[in-house]
């Protein structure tokens, strides 16, 4: 699926067959960080039914555009993608999957423009060192907010595709199971559209592992770890890089002490104790202040995380939820 004339263009921008230098900064061209603010919405995705479909979505609208998918990362309240291609491109492609994501939340929890209002930012990539710091970066995203999961084993990410060995016994089970993963052409156009939640009849030699897209058929992971070289220097930055470093760019950043569904029923708890209902979207921004302080003083949970959950504007009360 993936466009071979705008690898072989990436390949050049990214100068994947140029010699590696110690110390000398190497420039990059048309490479994007794209992600959602966290504190937009409570959630974006679910549970598992619609992180399956949001990964399988990507694959949906990435035909649409002459984009490169380098790493992703979807997370419950938000998502990130590091992209390759001209600005415009990256930038409807993005716009483009948030749009249908708040479709199908619509048609499948009735919660209808749960997403129109969501923020969407970017910042150019320009230097090797940081394109390897935001791939990182974004992989890193479920286990530093929480999430039970090594790098490698998140789910709804590309974290898994990087440096694997397939067929070792230590291997995890979805790429054993590669060698005995059907095809979408394997399926009728019914079930086509029931899988991949649309009408258009795609027939290619796509691997499909259950009901999941396989993710290597939209990232070009071969070329991460081309721009990598080794899987000692993919591992050396995953250690390396921080959320500061992607901060400072004006990057978003979620640095979450509980994991979300925990506090998100923390929250609920509270809010009954408190105002005796557990809905937040009842309570005026003088109780939502009370809500966020005292969460923040029950669970120590980061300041961000805290007022994602209360519908508080993080840039607002930062400094007062204490």
């Amino acid at each position: 699926m993936k466009n071979r004339k705008l690898l072989a263009q990436m390949a050049v921008d990214l100068g994947l067959d140029v010699p590696f230098v110690r110390g000398q900064i190497k420039r990059v061209k048309r490479c994007w960080h794209f992600s959602t603010d966290g504190n937009s919405v409570d959630v974006m995705f679910y549970g598992d039914d619609d992180f399956l479909n949001g990964m399988n979505r990507i694959f949906i609208v990435l035909e649409r555009y002459g984009v490169i998918i380098l790493a992703f990362s979807l997370m419950d309240t938000h998502v990130h993608f590091i992209l390759y291609g001209e600005f415009d491109e990256c930038n409807r492609f993005m716009h483009d999957y948030i749009q249908r994501t708040s479709r199908y939340i619509a048609q499948h929890h009735g919660d209808r423009k749960k997403l129109d209002g969501v923020a969407i930012s970017w910042q150019e990539i320009d230097t090797e060192e940081y394109l390897k710091t935001a791939v990182c970066y974004v992989v890193k995203n479920a286990p530093v907010g929480g999430k039970a999961y090594l790098t490698e084993d998140y789910p709804w990410s590309s974290g898994p595709l990087y440096f694997r060995n397939k067929g070792s016994w230590c291997s995890p089970g979805w790429i054993q199971s590669l060698d005995h993963a059907g095809h979408l052409s394997d399926l009728g156009v019914r079930e086509q559209r029931e899988v991949l939640r649309t009408r258009r009849t795609v027939m290619d030699d796509v691997l499909m592992i259950g009901g999941l897209v396989f993710p290597g058929e939209y990232v070009a992971y071969k070329e991460v770890e081309r721009l990598f070289r080794t899987h000692k220097a993919y591992h050396y930055f995953l250690c390396r890089s921080r959320e500061d470093d992607v901060e400072s760019r004006g990057g978003s950043i979620s640095l979450l002490s509980i994991p979300m569904q925990e506090m998100r029923q923390h929250k609920n708890e509270v809010c009954q104790e408190l105002f005796n209902h557990r809905n937040t979207n009842l309570l005026n921004t003088q109780q939502r202040l009370f809500l966020a302080k005292t969460l923040r003083k029950r669970y120590n949970s980061s300041i961000k995380q805290i007022a994602r959950l209360c519908g508080l504007v993080y840039d607002e009360v930062k400094d007062m939820i204490l």
